[in-house]
């Protein structure tokens, strides 16, 4: 049951039933718009809904396969054609083939795919090529096979006869041919004799030069200067508008011109006979031709509805035969569709209704979307319950509603003596006489329209007994008492418009769980009523009623506050895993590096004590020999020695500078030029200039090469040069593990001066470059993009930066930004 019975126009679903009536090719789909009712029947409802998902699939992946026009109404040709002896035109019977072409073609798509694929389309086809009481020649039932052989028999003897321009083709009957040769050969010979007194007239003056053949009556004339129209002995058909010039049939041609119109009159004989048969031999046809165009206008129509799916960017999304809703990023389908074209999004709505919570009761200012929310519960319940998808997330669950009952609007009439109230209280009457476990209803401004404290009260024994009916619902108030009801009462739950209450501006958003604030006293200060006015009416009030409202305001303020700081600490738990994902690769990477150097050297270390001990049993063996002679004996005893020696292995140089390798170098100024040696100022790093270009100089500090600016780089002396690099200062360097373990892929410029800011990159991209970073992120703020703007330029001096660009939105934006590494 549906109430009121202009329901439709309340939700607004006759505009979705007029935006599905453009969409649609042909009237044969505008036909089945205008039957879409609102079912309660599950199985009736989920065929609909898999129907437009499986088209929509098509109109996404495959539209240029599935054919797009000429979906032709031919039921007042096939009524004609069921007549006996009546005769359908060449221009009905090519409409008849284009039509059918169609037909065709969406039978073939459907034979070319693998046969689960669109089960619900093939049984709509199933279901409308098969009649009831059809049988056929041998008695049995048809079967889609049949049908489909039929349609292909028709449209086959109709391109035998009708050509792609809608005319009967020369060879539709030996008879025609013979008689549109004939026609031809006397047309021509006509024209011809025409030609010969058409030169003449011209040669004697009688016609001017732009003058030719014409036709009058169905006979071909000449046209002649009516002064000279006794020049030429004929007949005249016609004369033009202003008399001057006159259409005269010459009397050579009298003759000529009664044969071709005898021909043409065969010739039209011949083409009624050809109708009239072909006629008859499609009349036994004509039901399953009615099917086959049910089912054509049916197309059309789930057609449109997949097209306003892909529009509204709607799904099918779960669907359950019970009383449910479980929307999640659910949008107002009109709402949506008017802010796509502004440019603008639409907040979605996330509501929950079920066994525990049946009834929202939704509060919140003035403005801040209550009714919107209303109607878009009820729009898009209605449009699923009449066989479209829905616009909300895919991962939503929607039962089915057998009631869905509205009070939304003002309903008074003076022909019925009804105010607003009492417009609303006959609603409420019907909602209390009807209302069960598997109603939808929807309250607009519940209560209001009388003296508050009644209405209020009357309000609340109405919801009362709603609760106890089972139903389910959604209902917008400002009634404090109602609110209040609803937290204390099991089976209602309360819900707010999200408002801001700092800047006091509606953000469009449900929130459940919570009574909303009417924010009438923050508005009015906003408003800039006079502050007398407003204490007063604190005053009037009451205290508990301001304390209520002050601390829904309050609540709201830390939610948001809240709000921020989650967004913010969503950040840092992904920068902190990304931190931790790169610790554990290198950990990775340094264990397995151990595992390869013990290997190694415990190899190495066997065929070492190997080469020794064959060393020492050799020189035994040599001793033992010689007869141990004093001087033989020393010389081996050398050998072992000196090999002993070359078995040393060198001691790895400890990673530490002496006290004399810490004192500070001695700089020596001047310019600095390409083979110049030179020290990064405040570092100890030094290094020798390869090449300049302009103010970036390229350096190379052992065996890494870098680019840095000309002002960070300070000339020293040869001789410090040799003392730094001698082989003792060689043992000292850069702890790369170090380096690795505390360079952190963050640099934060907030609050610093361009000239410092620089300084600072430049130190945070060569340690990059050391450890290899691919990806960096620079903080320094919005602001006017001064900073932003001088860092990137910065950066493009970077032979191994790839590009830069903004963080992310949630995590930045414009604040930040993103260096790839090449």
């Amino acid at each position: 049951m549906l109430y009121p019975q202009n329901i439709e126009q309340k939700l607004g679903f006759d505009r979705i039933r007029e935006r599905l009536s453009a969409l649609c090719i042909s009237p044969l789909g505008r036909a089945f718009v205008e039957k879409v009712r609102f079912s309660d029947n599950f199985d009736l409802v989920q065929r609909m809904i898999r129907q437009v998902a499986e088209m929509k699939e098509i109109m996404q992946f495959e539209p240029q396969a599935f054919p797009a026009q000429n979906y032709l109404d031919v039921n007042y040709q096939l009524s004609k054609a069921a007549i006996e002896g009546a005769f359908l035109t060449e221009e009905e019977f090519f409409d008849l083939k284009l039509s059918l072409r169609t037909i065709q073609e969406c039978l073939r798509f459907f034979d070319q795919k693998e046969p689960e694929q669109f089960p619900q389309l093939r049984a709509l086809l199933q279901t409308a090529f098969l009649g009831k009481n059809d049988k056929n020649t041998s008695g049995e039932m048809p079967t889609p096979v049949d049908a489909k052989k039929e349609i292909r028999g028709i449209l086959d003897s109709l391109d035998k006869v009708i050509d792609d321009r809608g005319k009967l083709k020369d060879n539709a009957s030996a008879e025609l041919q013979s008689i549109r040769k004939q026609l031809l050969i006397q047309e021509n010979e006509l024209r011809k004799k025409l030609d010969s007194i058409l030169r003449n007239a011209r040669s004697n003056g009688w016609i001017t030069d732009d003058f030719s053949l014409t036709l009058r009556n169905g006979r071909m004339v000449i046209p002649l200067a009516a002064e000279h129209k006794r020049k030429i002995k004929g007949f005249v058909h016609d004369e033009s508008d202003t008399g001057k010039t006159v259409f005269l049939e010459p009397t050579e041609v009298l003759e000529a011109n009664n044969e071709i119109r005898e021909l043409e009159a065969a010739e039209r004989r011949e083409i009624i006979r050809i109708l009239t048969e072909l006629t008859s031999r499609l009349r036994p046809f004509v039901p399953v031709l009615r099917r086959a165009y049910t089912f054509l206008g049916i197309i059309d129509f789930v057609r449109a509805k997949a097209c306003y799916a892909i529009e509204l960017d709607a799904v099918a999304p779960l669907s359950i035969n019970t009383q449910m809703i479980d929307w999640k990023n659910a949008r107002h389908p009109l709402l949506y569709t008017s802010f796509k074209k502004a440019g603008k999004t639409v907040v979605p709505l996330n509501v929950t209704l079920n066994t525990e919570q049946r009834i929202l009761l939704i509060s919140g200012p003035n403005a801040g979307g209550k009714s919107v929310t209303l109607k878009t519960i009820g729009l898009v319940q209605y449009m699923y319950q009449c066989g479209l998808l829905v616009p909300m997330n895919e991962f939503s669950t929607i039962g089915l509603f057998r009631n869905i009952f509205i009070d939304i609007g003002d309903e008074q009439s003076l022909e019925n003596d009804l105010s607003t109230y009492s417009s609303h209280l006959t609603n409420m009457k019907h909602f209390l006489l009807h209302a069960d476990r598997k109603t939808l209803f929807l309250i607009d401004e519940f209560g209001t329209g009388t003296e508050p404290t009644l209405g209020g009260a009357i309000a609340e024994s109405i919801l009362d007994d709603l609760n106890r009916s089972g139903a389910y619902g959604a209902i917008n108030t400002h009634y404090t008492n109602l609110k209040t009801f609803a937290d204390r009462s099991k089976g209602l739950i309360n819900g707010a418009m999200r408002y801001d209450a700092e800047h006091l501006e509606p953000l469009y958003e449900l929130e459940m769980g919570k009574p909303g604030s009417s924010f009438a006293i923050e508005i009015a200060y906003k408003i800039g009523l006079p502050k007398g006015i407003i204490d007063k009416a604190k005053g009037k009030v009451g205290k508990q009623q301001v304390s209520f409202e002050k601390l829904v305001k309050e609540l709201e303020i830390e939610k948001k506050v809240f709000a921020d700081k989650n967004v913010e600490n969503a950040q840092k738990q992904r920068q902190l895993d990304q931190l931790l994902e790169q610790y554990n690769a290198l950990k990775k990477y340094l264990d397995g590096e151990k595992k390869t150097i013990l290997n190694t050297a415990k190899i190495q270390a066997k065929e070492l004590v190997k080469t020794a001990n064959q060393k020492i049993e050799a020189t035994i063996r040599e001793i033992r020999e010689q007869g141990a002679e004093k001087l033989a004996t020393k010389e081996i005893r050398q050998e072992l020695q000196e090999f002993q020696e070359s078995l040393v292995v060198e001691a790895l140089p400890v990673v530490q500078a002496s006290k004399d390798e810490q004192e500070e170098v001695e700089v020596i100024g001047g310019e600095i030029s390409i083979g110049a040696w030179v020290r990064i100022k405040g570092q100890e790093a030094i290094g020798e200039v390869l090449s300049m270009r302009g103010k970036d100089v390229e350096v190379a500090i052992g065996d890494l090469k870098t680019t840095l600016k000309l002002n960070r780089l300070e000339r020293i002396s040869r001789k410090e040069v040799r003392q730094k690099t001698s082989p003792k200062a060689k043992l000292t360097g850069i702890d790369m593990n170090e380096k690795i373990q505390n360079f952190s892929f963050n640099l934060d410029l907030r609050g610093k001066r361009g000239e410092e800011a620089l300084v600072d990159v430049d130190r945070f991209m060569n340690d990059a470059i050391m450890v290899g970073y691919d990806e960096l992120r620079i903080v320094h703020g919005k602001g006017d993009g001064i900073l932003r703007n001088l860092i990137r330029q910065h950066l493009r001096g970077y032979a191994q930066v790839a590009k830069t660009e903004d963080e992310h939105v949630d995590r930045g934006g414009a604040g930040v930004t993103i260096v790839r590494m090449k």
